[in-house]
């Protein structure tokens, strides 16, 4: 027998015992643990822990949580009537699994406070209006689908196709904000989980982030409890007086998981064969973020989906699309045409960004994409080869300049006062002035001037546009160009 002290502790309580009776994988079943609640916590005398799933009388089946390998005749107790996990402050900065065992080789945890893994979402009551925007430092997304904190929103896209570099930008840009940043990983190669620890460290934004793994070769009971686990410490710090942005990298996986825990249970298949409660599993986790009354702080969610072949009409990502409050689309096709960070503006949508926009990013974004669209129509023009009229010239000259701008390596990342003095800097422009992006971006990043109100922006983006202008500008005015109405109206 497994030498346990805390199993025989348990038994000496008197808590309720149970034998195992049989064991497919990992699904169990014991005999006794007559009244056990569901979502109980059971310990195994050989070490390994259970969760309660379903209870039919003197018969329960659980979920291993530890491995597949469990001995008929092995005997169990239970440990507690919920399933819990470490929380609290001294998780920033460590990498550990769903159930709170260290993985980074800094030694256990020093935290005493734990939390239930299936908490329940705050009602309406205790919610409040979203309203300052979370800046992820990448242009493509904050000038055109701002993420508001305490939203949800989606992140789709195929493999390669840029979800995790964009993701880890958004961790690195909340350095010095005071937000900690919760990433799952579920599933994951060792390759892409070092690859990923990696670039937290040279960012710096371990500091303010914890790491909740579950890797390809834990069990899948561990990849489908990740993350509700680190939702509930998310929780933790929420209520505590936090901002916390937490990351699902990936769902697909989990997804994954849980519909192989499903159909080794014998839980007739629905759809792709994923359980019947699936859009449940997912809609119960996401609904648990938000802002609190209370407290004015925020929880957001950021869940990412894997779309194969681009494809995101398929059953998992328009789920998640129909729980969240928008969703952010990888684009393979675009990726390929070398436009880094490939985010498809055509089907990414924000619909609760302009909540946290003044009136002038507002106007800034709807002149971008105008201006977009007209750059793609007298792009499709310009393939017959014919002149082109010197409007469509100038549209093709402004799109160029915005994409320009939109190119962002990986290691690079903007204030959301700086993206919005370089894309005001082209409108300004007007494609009468070529433009020298590189030094733009350059001057933008060196300069250290406040920028607090209009007149700020005004005298900054004409001094730029000066300094950086190939050939003299055409004369035009901010308002000119970030009022989406005809000038005639204005008059």
């Amino acid at each position: 027998m497994f030498d346990n002290q805390t199993f025989q502790h348990l038994v000496e309580a008197d808590n309720l015992t149970g034998e195992v009776v049989a064991s497919n994988s990992f699904i169990i079943e014991v005999k006794g643990l007559e009244g056990v609640t569901l979502g109980a916590q059971v310990l195994f005398e050989d070490g390994q822990r259970g969760l309660v799933r379903e209870a039919y009388g003197d018969r329960v089946v659980l979920f291993n949580v530890d491995s597949e390998h469990m001995e008929p005749g092995t005997l169990a107790v239970v440990e507690s009537d919920l399933l819990n996990v470490p929380v609290g402050k001294n998780l920033i900065g460590r990498v550990i699994s769903p159930l709170g065992k260290p993985l980074d080789d800094k030694g256990a945890l020093r935290t005493t406070a734990t939390s239930g893994v299936f908490n329940p979402a705050p009602g309406i009551m205790a919610r409040s209006m979203l309203n300052e925007q979370l800046a992820s430092g990448v242009t493509a997304v904050d000038m055109f689908f701002p993420v508001v904190l305490g939203q949800r929103i989606a992140v789709l896209g195929d493999s390669k196709s840029g979800k995790s570099t964009f993701l880890s930008q958004l961790s690195a840009n909340q350095t010095g904000t005071n937000r900690i940043v919760i990433y799952v990983l579920i599933g994951k190669r060792k390759v892409d989980i070092e690859h990923l620890l990696a670039g937290l460290r040279e960012s710096g934004a371990m500091k303010h982030t914890i790491v909740v793994l579950a890797d390809i070769f834990d069990s899948l009971t561990q990849s489908y409890l990740a993350p509700y686990a680190a939702c509930a410490m998310a929780e933790h710090l929420w209520y505590g007086g936090e901002d916390v942005v937490i990351i699902y990298d990936d769902l697909s996986s989990h997804a994954e998981a849980y519909r192989q825990l499903s159909l080794l249970q014998e839980v007739d298949p629905g759809r792709d064969s994923f359980p019947g409660d699936m859009f449940y599993a997912h809609s119960s986790l996401l609904e648990r973020a938000g802002k609190l009354l209370k407290n004015g702080k925020t929880l957001t969610a950021l869940p990412v989906v894997i779309t194969p072949n681009d494809d995101i009409t398929a059953y998992l990502s328009t789920s998640i699309m129909s729980i969240t409050d928008g969703q952010i689309i990888f684009d393979l096709g675009v990726f390929r045409q070398g436009i880094r960070p490939a985010v498809n503006a055509g089907l990414s949508v924000s619909r609760v960004g302009g909540q946290a926009q003044t009136g002038r990013q507002k106007r800034l974004s709807g002149s971008l994409f105008q201006k977009l669209a007209k750059y793609h129509q007298a792009e499709e023009f310009s393939h017959f080869g014919s002149s082109l009229s010197k409007d469509a010239a100038i549209d093709l000259e402004v799109g160029k300049q915005i994409y320009a701008v939109l190119q962002q390596p990986p290691e690079e990342v903007h204030t959301l006062a700086n993206q919005q003095l370089m894309l005001e800097t082209i409108l300004l422009g007007n494609g009468a002035s070529e433009i020298d992006i590189p030094a733009l971006k350059e001057s933008v990043k060196k300069s250290n001037t406040k920028v607090t109100d209009d007149k700020d922006f005004d005298h900054l983006e004409a001094a730029l546009l000066k300094k950086h202008s190939v050939r003299a500008p055409a004369p035009t005015t901010v308002a000119a160009v970030a009022e989406p109405a005809p000038v005639e109206e204005k008059k």
